[in-house]
């Protein structure tokens, strides 16, 4: 762990501690300064916060990625919105039966080459599904034909909003904790931001492969150890 805050003035622990509180809870940069200073650590502001967050974040997720517990083969998928620089862009995301994360992405545009982007991300990652469900967009029915064809698959198209229920909620817990970041100002920000929330998300429903009777902080800090 050491090598990965060689360069930094802070205490590995306070930078941990800082980013995940951040990946973590309902706060702002500008929430865990204040909480820091609290803390008598009246040198770190917002700024420096954000540099920490988008530093770990290739780390977190590739550690996260070689440790995710295999997810079930009915998917439910779903787009939800974020604002970036006072624009909607659009946050595709899936989970399977039990509600496991598959994948997510975020895209500036709702169309056909978006929805095919995500499902081969998705599958890449996660492997063949045999059905997935989704709302009556035509665009997400166009990504799942291509990409039958493209691999020869047979993924199965289920159109039920009731199925979907379960990533709508789930939609919600990422939703609640980027309220209080009042939006984004670039499209790449938010990516990075949206996939530290998303990795740390993945570990509170359980899916960090050996992690039993570890804490969620325990987790995150475990991949920063490997």
């Amino acid at each position: 762990m050491k090598s990965l805050f060689k360069n930094y003035h802070y205490p590995p622990e306070l930078i941990i501690h800082a980013v995940y509180l951040y990946c973590r809870f309902s706060l702002s940069y500008r929430d865990i300064e204040e909480i820091l200073k609290i803390r008598g650590l009246k040198t770190i502001d917002h700024a420096t916060l954000q540099r920490w967050v988008i530093s770990f974040l290739h780390i977190l997720e590739q550690e996260f990625r070689k440790r995710k517990k295999r997810v079930g083969t009915s998917w439910r998928m779903d787009e939800t919105y974020i604002k970036v620089n006072g624009k909607w862009v659009y946050l595709y995301r899936a989970v399977d039966q039990d509600g496991q994360t598959i994948d997510f992405l975020l895209r500036k545009k709702r169309d056909t080459q978006a929805a095919k982007r995500f499902f081969r991300k998705a599958i890449k990652n996660n492997g063949v599904p045999e059905k997935i469900n989704i709302d009556k967009s035509g665009s997400n029915t166009a990504g799942i034909k291509a990409i039958n064809k493209e691999n020869d698959t047979a993924i199965i198209i289920r159109q039920n909003k009731y199925m979907n229920n379960r990533i709508e909620q789930d939609h919600r817990f990422i939703k609640r904790l980027t309220r209080p970041m009042l939006g984004f100002k670039t499209f790449n920000s938010a990516r990075r931001t949206l996939s530290l929330i998303e990795t740390v998300h993945m570990i509170r429903k359980g899916q960090l492969s050996h992690s039993n009777d570890v804490t969620v902080y325990g987790q995150f800090v475990s991949l920063l150890a490997a």
